[in-house]
Formats: C-alpha cells, structure tokens, sequence
C-alpha cells in the first residue's frame, strides 16, 4: 500500500515538472515570435522610410525632367507655329497674283518654312529607370502613377505624328530635287550660301513659276494641315498633360 501512494506521489512530482516545463517552453516561444515580430517592425519601418526618401529623390528627379520637357515642348510649338504661318503665307501667294513675291521674299520664306523639323524630344530618363526597375509602384500618388505611364504611350503617338508632319514636309522639297525649281536660288537669295560658303551664281534660276503648281499648293495645304493638326490635336493637350504632372508631383511632397 506504501509503495501504491509513492508511486502516486512520483507520478504527480512528474506531472508537475512536464507542467513547468510547458509553461517555460511557451513562454520561451513567446519571446521568440514578440523579437521576430519587433524585427520585422523594425525592417519595416526602415523600409518605409528608405521608400519614402526614393521618392523624395524620385520626385525631385521628375520634376526636373518634366520641366525641361515643357520647355522644350514650348519652344517646339513656337517652331511649328513659324512654319504653317510661313506656309500660309506661301498659299496666300499662289492664291493671289498680284500678291506675288519678290525672288528674294520667295526664297527667304521657303526656306524658313521647309528648312527646321519638328520633333519633340522629352526628357525620360529617370522615368524610364523608375519604369524598367518597378519603382514606379513605390510612387504614393496613384495618380500620379498612371499619369507617368499614360506619358509613355502619349508620347509614341506625337512621334507617329510628328512622322506624318516629316512626310508631308518632304514632299514639298522633293519639289526640288528635279531640273524644274533650283534648290540654290534658296540659299542665295536666303542669305544662306555666303554664310556656309557656297559659291555664287551670277544668274539665279527663278522659282517664281512655282506659284503657278497646282501639286506646289496641294503639297504646302496638306503641310498645313498637319502642321495645324500636330500642334492643336498633340501638343497642346500634351502641354496640359505636363501641367497636370508637374503639379501631381509638387502635390506628393
């Protein structure tokens, strides 16, 4: 009978130590899960703010970008304005016969009409890197984000356009790589031979008789056109578009 209670005994010593043992072990547990839980906080929170000061860098980056772009934009659209009012200007002389021009106004606005290109070469940079390293998302401004993805798409249909623009350009000079019209009666009577160096002509061949070309004044209208369609349907809205981006970003500091 002694040995039954001692047996007893032993068993709830036993039991008692097992009941420590677990209450120690899920205490050791706790404090595992509460350190990882405080690790994690603290990565957390230093990953915040390193996300944080990349955009702070981002943001600054971008606007200086978009700045500059706008700037360009800006002086484009006085470029292209310069060239559909020069070749109005043209169409206003095969539209009228007393109008007509002298060799040298004819000249000098031919040239400063058909001589520049237009192309609209923004600043993307940074906003291709932040693109193509998936930073984009870690912008904060959800609008801001899809403003900075819609510009790359934008900017693709200006340069679709801006070919169409070349294109038509091209047609009007193409006028000139025949033996009907002198591609150098421009540059002499333009000023632009003695400033590159050209040799002189003692007798110009007159271009006059393109106002007479009804293919001439088909050629400038289309070109006007474009060049009206370029500034109104693109670069305008995508004046606007600059705006709302620079203000977005000036909005996320």
């Amino acid at each position: 009978m002694l040995r039954f209670f001692r047996r007893i005994r032993q068993n709830l010593l036993a039991e008692k130590k097992f009941t420590k043992y677990l209450f120690y072990a899920f205490g050791e547990i706790i404090l595992v899960v509460i350190g990882i839980l405080i690790a994690l906080a603290i990565n957390n929170a230093n990953q915040k703010r390193l996300t944080e000061k990349n955009e702070v860098t981002y943001l600054m980056g971008l606007k200086e970008e978009f700045q500059t772009s706008k700037l360009k934009l800006k002086e484009l659209i006085a470029v292209n304005q310069d060239n559909y009012n020069g070749a109005k200007q043209i169409l206003a002389y095969t539209g009228d016969p007393s109008a007509a021009p002298s060799e040298e106004e004819f000249s000098k606005v031919l040239y400063s009409t058909f001589s520049t290109d237009i192309a609209f070469n923004p600043n993307n940079s940074l906003l291709q890197e932040i693109i193509n390293s998936g930073n984009l998302k870690n912008l904060s401004n959800p609008e801001l984000r899809i403003q900075l993805t819609n510009w790359i798409s934008t900017i693709e249909d200006i340069r679709r356009q801006e070919e169409e623009l070349g294109i038509q350009r091209i047609k009007v000079l193409d006028m000139f790589r025949t033996n009907d019209y002198s591609l150098r009666t421009i540059f002499e009577k333009a000023g632009v031979s003695e400033s590159i160096g050209l040799p002189s002509t003692d007798v110009p061949e007159s271009n006059l008789n393109l106002l007479d070309s009804k293919e001439f004044e088909n050629n400038v209208l289309m070109f006007i056109i474009t060049s009206y369609a370029t500034e109104e349907v693109h670069y305008r809205p995508l004046m606007q578009d600059l705006d709302k981006i620079l203000k977005l970003i000036d909005g996320t500091k």
